[in-house]
């Protein structure tokens, strides 16, 4: 185990109390007796730097909570996690792939940028070495064998809020679409018109794209802005995450202060550390919330109320100080899935038992509810709509209920 794991463990064992821990260590779901296995080697794909740093650490945050939590095991064995800088194109993450191969580890895991996915997919099935992406999930990721994802296809947060709009926005209104250009925002936007309808009179013209390149700046999407807003919107969607979505909110409020209609998303605009930064926009000197309401959709919120998240949730917040985020959980998920898999794969499993077995593990019990694999190796699974609210003096992703299954 390393410094750092070790250094979480006990943490955990003050946290959830020694007796929870020690079960965790020494038995089975069932709460049978774990026979100790041979070494496994895992393998962890998460950029190290760049505008996916912070989705990488939830990553490797959710895995590692689940080892510290299930003694550094996996199905019996003890594992070794080993990590490799995913980068930020599909050449950088190519090499990541490769070289853990090389390491012999017995599956994958981790993945965050859609390109990276589309570029591994060739290597991971040539190799016959299962990867359960965490992340990453383009709609052009058809036809795959070896590659299971804990995430969701990237078409299908806009397709639940697409219909649910579709049945909510009053007759008069004027929807604007404004996205970047390319990459997973056609999948995204593409899902949202399908569920809320292309010829819908409500929607007011075509998307909007912005500049989709490098690190936005404080001016990067001003122009394009304001030609939305030359629209009259009464509602906006829109798809943005992490430093993007901190500069696409500050940049809109600056632009137009006077414009109080929602702002519909998914998940990704407020998800993970984009709250904090964006507190000093949506809350006023009086500390109070802003017009304008900011709703999500999301395969996950933090203040689910079921057993399984209030377990996960409760950890994760006493060891990293943070409520946990979507990509957190999928990365929780997926090591789950990988201890249900290696667990049925055999005394000494190779990564094609390993592959076989997660076709058959059925539904997982998951912080976000239960779900398990459909048949293109993705999950069938809930959406909550989400509002921005305090919870507290924090601001929260509060879930207001649940408005599709997908999957």
């Amino acid at each position: 185990m390393s410094q750092m794991n070790r250094r979480r463990a006990l943490q955990l064992l003050a946290a959830l109390g020694t007796t929870g821990l020690v079960a965790g260590c020494g038995t089975d779901d069932e709460g049978e007796p774990v026979t100790a296995g041979s070494p496994i080697k895992i393998g962890l794909v998460a950029p190290n730097s760049g505008p996916g740093k912070t989705i990488g650490e939830d990553i490797v945050n959710g895995f590692e909570l689940y080892l510290a939590t299930h003694g550094q095991r996996l199905g019996g064995h003890p594992v070794t996690l080993v990590k490799a800088d995913e980068g930020d194109n599909a050449k950088s993450g190519q090499d990541a792939v490769n070289d853990l191969l090389k390491q012999g580890v017995l599956a994958l895991t981790g993945v965050v940028n859609p390109a990276v996915m589309s570029g591994i997919r060739d290597i991971v099935e040539k190799a016959r070495v299962p990867l359960i992406g965490s992340n990453a999930s383009p709609v052009s990721l058809q036809s795959v064998v070896y590659i299971w994802r804990t995430s969701y296809v990237l078409d299908e947060p806009g397709r639940a809020l697409g219909a649910y709009l579709k049945r909510r926005l009053p007759a008069r209104s004027r929807l604007v679409i404004i996205a970047p250009e390319g990459g997973d925002s056609l999948d995204v936007v593409q899902g949202f018109r399908q569920g809320f309808g292309v010829g819908d009179p409500r929607m007011a013209g075509e998307p909007v794209w912005t500049d989709a390149g490098g690190k936005p700046d404080e001016n990067s999407y001003a122009a394009d802005i304001r030609k939305a807003l030359n629209r009259k919107p009464t509602a906006i969607f829109c798809h943005y995450s992490g430093t993007a979505a901190i500069q696409f909110i500050r940049q809109l409020r600056r632009t137009d202060p006077a414009y109080t209609g929602p702002i519909y998303a998914p998940g990704f605009l407020t998800e993970g550390a984009v709250l904090n930064e964006l507190h000093g926009v949506l809350v006023d000197d009086d500390d109070a919330l802003l017009p304008g309401p900011i709703q999500t959709v999301s395969n996950y919120s933090a203040d689910l109320n079921n057993n399984a998240n209030q377990v996960f949730a409760s950890a994760y917040r006493k060891t990293y100080n943070v409520s946990p985020s979507t990509y957190a959980m999928a990365s929780y998920d997926a090591a789950q899935v990988l201890d249900k898999a290696i667990r049925n794969a055999g005394a000494e499993p190779n990564p094609r038992q390993v592959n076989l077995a997660l076709g058959k593990i059925g539904q997982i019990d998951s912080p976000r509810g239960v779900w398990q694999f459909n048949q293109p190796r993705t999950p069938q699974q809930r959406w909550y709509l989400r509002t921005v609210q305090f919870d507290g003096r924090l601001l929260s992703n509060v879930t207001l209920n649940e408005i599709a299954t997908l999957g």
